[in-house]
């Protein structure tokens, strides 16, 4: 996820509406506890709301309602007089006393057999496939959305913060929440309209951009980009929906028995077809689940109206409130096709109820349904270019006349409001601060100085090591860029550097040319599948956190040219040739040395090689069009396969050999029982090499953890000529830990992994080592009987910790050092 982005919306959006009646307040017993879930709606209307865990709700209406309605199971329906603004009422539900013999209570919890709710929910499964454009071959459609973001709980102290000083004419745009009835300062929208291609036979779609606005910042695609992840689109009749990264149990699930209790409450005419409204709540606290009502048909069982909010105690991260809205109209007397869908989600730090924050909105309209107009195959295999200008460039008129809603006048104000702000010096520098803790870097213009958070480190070799760099940066889609860095070690007191070009000369098929050297010292190791990328990161000066000698380090001299095309959308090839020098860092401590045909000694490597590889990435969404682009999403697989070959005799190359490498990385969304991330890694080399071109199998000497290496591995305690590396992890999303009492309302996450590794080595490949006690205590073996680690661990520990704890299974070592570690890390989770 694109930290800068996210950092930038803070700071950065409005759908005011005038409403008649606003009520909202807490609903108690008679002894003064809440009573959450219970429904609250407005008499004789199908508008309502239920109440939050604590008891407390909030709703609003267009029109005059002069009396609202408070139910719940095993009490007394009560209804009560309100006034157009009525925000502290405190409702007392009494038990009832009189039961008629037919009415069952269930004290909360509702049963699954005999429940009238649940036989219609069983119903809503069986259509479920032969409801809206699911009965036609082919469909099309157009959809406009838009989305917004918002400063919450915009008080008068929240006006006098210094931070708006200057700025001061932001809140004249301030109103009200029509979910939480919070006033919010509009910081943000965007607009866009898409023309949607579906053919239910073959199975493909096809989105087409047609024009986008927003609110006058520039990179307009990214905002699309980040926000399409952001707010992926879902569908209410499957099993789970899934939401900033989380599945949810959907309240129409076929497993929705287990986590939700289903109430019959209502029946009416809804838009003049004949509806049953049914209430549904979690039945356990800390679960992905919602709570809210649904009506639906009595003869189709289409879903005509329902509303999801996720209850206050949900498993999730920086978000306090998500609340969803969808209905439907019907067509031809008989189905049901989605009409509007509203999503509200407020994020904060703390889910307290005073805690300011940032409320996002996305509004989507569905209009122009068209059916059994057949595309032929290779219509979905085309796609329009997202990044044509002229879809950032549409007249007032043409969303005058392209709106299904139009603006109101409040909304329309926010346009120049927001252009306004964009130019003010003080916002200016506000987000100048943000983009630094977004992207690392800090911005000079065209020029950028950084990463920041690298500019200092500390290893065996080099002592304290200084690092200094930048790169170019004209927008983000700029067509090159050039980056450098230089580093300084004050034991070794020797400079390093690092230079590299790029430039694309194609953006539809996005070939691209670049070049690059590096002389600097590194841990080699750190991965099986390598790359020649000249300024990758390197481990070598992360000794601050490490256990261990870090002093196992190359000197590397690294020249590379390459040449990328993607002819296909996440379908890339690239092929480059690159030379190399490689030595000891440290010969005292740390020897290379191998033996030369001649059987002569040699400390220094010289190596020239060209390679070739292909990267699938289906599914992957990304950001810009320039000659970097950053990535959204991390749901999608990645398949890489790579040759290369080293040529001995070309610029004095010392190793002929051929190398294969292929990596695949699938991450599995397993809907409410977390998700599981698994790579698989295999490689041969074919030759007689040394020990510094070798396969190291990648350990892990630092106190955190790092994706694709072995927690209690050693560097060089695995070398292999041909290697199969497997990692499973799996996290719960506490799943588990919501069951029980005592830690539920921690909110902690439940991860498990398992690592294992083959290899073998040749004799050739040990012999051309000097593998002398003295000159080189590495032992050079493969992990032939299978090396195996688990690891059980406990995540979102202050939402932003995991704690891991590791075990050797194989190769464990007879005195019993190293058999157990403990890991940390560090992340930003939903």
């Amino acid at each position: 996820m694109n930290k800068k982005l996210i950092l930038l919306f803070l700071l950065l959006t409005p759908i005011l509406a005038f409403c008649q009646v606003k009520v909202g307040g807490k609903v108690v017993d008679d002894k003064g506890e809440p009573i959450p879930f219970a429904s609250v709606v407005f008499k004789n209307s199908i508008i309502g709301t239920v109440s939050n865990d604590d008891g407390t709700f909030y709703m609003e209406a267009d029109k005059t309602y002069k009396q609202i309605e408070i139910s719940f199971i095993g009490y007394e329906t009560k209804t009560l007089n309100v006034k157009p603004r009525d925000l502290n009422l405190k409702i007392v539900l009494k038990e009832e006393s009189d039961v008629l013999d037919e009415v069952v209570i269930y004290s909360g919890k509702t049963k699954k057999k005999g429940n009238p709710a649940v036989a219609i929910l069983k119903k809503i499964w069986a259509k479920k496939r032969s409801n809206g454009i699911y009965l036609y071959d082919q469909y099309q459609y157009d959809k406009y959305e838009k989305i917004e973001f918002d400063l919450n709980n915009v008080d008068s102290a929240y006006k006098e913060k210094k931070l708006f000083r200057g700025i001061e004419f932001v809140f004249d745009y301030v109103d009200t929440s029509s979910v939480t009835g919070k006033p919010y300062l509009p910081i943000f929208i965007n607009e866009s309209v898409y023309k949607t291609y579906g053919d239910n036979k073959i199975k493909k779609k096809r989105e087409d951009l047609v024009a986008n606005t927003n609110s006058g910042f520039q990179s307009n695609q990214s905002v699309i980009a980040f926000v399409k992840d952001l707010y992926a689109d879902y569908n209410i009749y499957n099993n789970y929906i899934k939401i900033f990264d989380k599945s949810f149990v959907s309240p129409l699930s076929r497993t929705g028995v287990n986590n939700y209790n289903y109430v019959l409450a209502d029946s009416a005419f809804v838009e003049n077809k004949w509806c049953y409204n049914i209430v549904y709540y979690p039945r356990r606290k800390g679960e992905l689940t919602f709570k809210g009502d649904f009506w639906v048909n009595d003869t189709t069982f289409a879903v005509k109206e329902i509303n999801m909010q996720a209850t206050k105690s949900a498993n999730i991260n920086w978000v306090k409130n998500i609340y969803i809205e969808q209905s439907f109209e019907v067509l031809s007397d008989s189905v049901f096709l989605l009409k509007r869908d509203h999503m509200f989600s407020d994020f904060s730090l703390s889910k307290k109820e005073k805690a300011k924050g940032l409320y996002g909105k996305r509004t989507t309209l569905y209009t122009d349904y068209q059916f059994d107009k057949k595309k032929d195959a290779d219509f979905y295999k085309k796609q329009v270019d997202q990044f044509n200008p002229d879809i950032y460039n549409k007249t007032s008129e043409y969303w005058t006349k392209n709106r299904p809603e139009k603006l109101s006048k409040d909304e329309k104000g926010i346009y120049s409001m927001l252009d306004t702000l964009s130019v003010t010096p003080k916002f200016k520098r506000i987000t100048d601060i943000i983009s630094i803790l977004g992207s690392g870097y800090i911005e000079f213009g065209k020029f950028d100085f950084g990463p920041v958070f690298s500019t200092i480190g500390t290893n065996d070799v080099e002592g304290y090591r200084f690092r200094v760099g930048g790169r170019t940066y004209l927008g983000g889609n700029e067509p090159w860029r050039a980056q450098f860095y230089t580093a300084y070690g004050t034991k070794d007191q020797q400079f390093k550097y690092g230079v590299s070009f790029k430039y694309m000369v194609n953006r539809k098929n996005r070939l691209t040319f670049g070049v690059g050297t590096r002389r600097d010292v590194e841990q080699n190791g750190v991965s099986l599948t390598t790359t020649n990328d000249v300024l990758g990161r390197s481990f070598a000066s992360s000794a601050f956190f490490a256990s261990g000698a870090s002093n196992q380090l190359t000197s590397v001299n690294l020249t590379n040219l390459f040449a990328s095309i993607e002819p296909v959308k996440n379908v890339e090839f690239k092929f480059g040739g690159s030379y190399r020098t490689l030595k000891s860092a440290d010969p005292s401590g740390f020897n290379l040395d191998y033996f030369d045909k001649a059987g002569n000694i040699q400390s220094n490597l010289t190596q020239f090689e060209v390679d070739g590889m292909i990267k699938l990435t289906p599914k992957r969404k990304t950001i810009g069009y320039g000659v970097e682009r950053n990535q959204v999403n991390d749901n999608y697989p990645t398949i890489f396969l790579r040759y290369s070959k080293g040529l001995k005799g070309v610029i004095d190359s010392d190793f002929e050999y051929d190398k294969l490498q292929f990596y695949y990385r699938q991450p599995f969304q397993l809907g409410g029982f977390g998700r599981l991330f698994s790579t698989v890694e295999i490689g041969k080399t074919f030759g007689t090499v040394p020990l510094s071109i070798q396969n190291i199998i990648p350990g892990n000497q630092s106190y955190f953890i790092i994706e694709n290496t072995y927690g209690l591995m050693d560097y060089y305690e695995f070398v292999a000529d041909t290697y199969a590396s497997l990692h499973l992890e799996h996290n719960f999303n506490g799943r588990l830990f919501s069951r029980l009492p005592l830690l539920r309302d921690l909110n902690l996450r439940e991860i498990v992994g398992v690592k294992a590794v083959w290899g073998e080595l040749s004799q050739e490949n040990i012999d051309i080592n000097n593998t002398s006690p003295i000159l080189n205590p590495i032992t050079y073996k493969a992990p032939t009987d299978v090396y195996m680690e688990a690891s059980a661990g406990v995540g979102n520990i202050f939402k932003v910790f995991r704690l891991d704890f590791l075990w050797r299974v194989r190769y464990r070592d007879p005195s019993g050092k190293g058999n157990f570690g403990i890991k940390g890390g560090f992340g930003f989770y939903f």
